[in-house]
């Protein structure tokens, strides 16, 4: 091991240290806790837990991860919280490990970017490439998928599902899922169309994002029901990958309905 701890940090003999660590003033770390190569904890981090924390990811001071979940229902169960490589977790970030009764850890991708006074509750599962704007919060069971943005002081209720680079507004209050590709916002949050800039953004063609919206007019206009406009949708556009991203992401819905342009 090689790297640079400040001789004010708090470290138990528990944790496991990669090369290059970088541990700055009045961090603490305990318990069950791994830190991959490259880390940096700026300064007044704290990590507890079954944590790990993958390969050159940065955290800034006041940052609290790993400790018990938000959750009544936790019992101490050995659940764990895994963070991936490459992440930017800002000040006051707060993310929780699992719970027993969901499903025993909460997982985050790489390359995210988790502004200040973010949270990622228990048994969240988070894609690559995530932006959680300040103050944006995930209940528990939450599933963001890849390239999700969600602006400023946007609150995600349990169990919500957000599909890959959907985009939603500051200040959102959202209780029900976001398709992929999807643009919402609000309180409560509506659908209000395709999120066009970030499909030109990844390099979606025009003629790519032409067909995506005259699929979504399709499947969300309002002559016939919701279910029979899904099924004309799978079957106009079955070899159209994104359409149909979209049409797999609805038809695994739960009992709990999508976000739709008319809430």
């Amino acid at each position: 091991m090689s790297g640079k701890i400040h001789p004010t940090a708090i470290i138990a003999d528990s944790v496991k240290l990669g090369a290059d660590v970088e541990i700055g003033p009045y961090c603490i770390i305990e318990g069950d806790v791994e830190l991959g190569d490259g880390v940096r904890l700026m300064s007044h981090v704290t990590i507890a837990g079954h944590t790990r924390i993958g390969a050159e990811t940065v955290v800034y001071p006041h940052a609290s991860l790993g400790h018990p979940p938000q959750d009544l229902k936790f019992k101490g169960e050995d659940t764990r919280l895994v963070i991936g490589a490459r992440n930017t977790i800002r000040e006051y970030a707060t993310m929780h490990p699992g719970t027993g009764v969901g499903r025993q850890q909460t997982v985050v991708g790489d390359d995210g970017f988790y502004m200040i006074g973010t949270h990622v509750a228990h048994d969240c599962i988070v894609g690559d490439k995530v932006v959680l704007s300040n103050h944006a919060v995930l209940g528990g069971h939450s599933v963001v998928e890849d390239q999700v943005i969600l602006g400023g002081y946007t609150g995600v209720v349990q169990h919500c599902r957000i599909g890959r680079q959907a985009f939603v507004n500051a200040m959102s209050l959202l209780t029900k899922d976001v398709i992929p590709y999807g643009a919402a916002g609000g309180n409560h949050a509506h659908l209000e169309g395709l999120n066009l800039v970030g499909l030109k953004r990844r390099g979606h063609s025009r003629a790519a994002i032409k067909e995506l919206r005259t699929a979504y007019r399709l499947l969300f206009a309002e002559e016939g029901s919701f279910g029979e406009r899904l099924e004309d949708v799978a079957s106009l556009y079955s070899e159209n990958p994104a359409v149909m991203e979209i049409v797999d992401f609805v038809r695994a819905a739960p009992s709990r309905s999508i976000c739709m342009p008319h809430d």
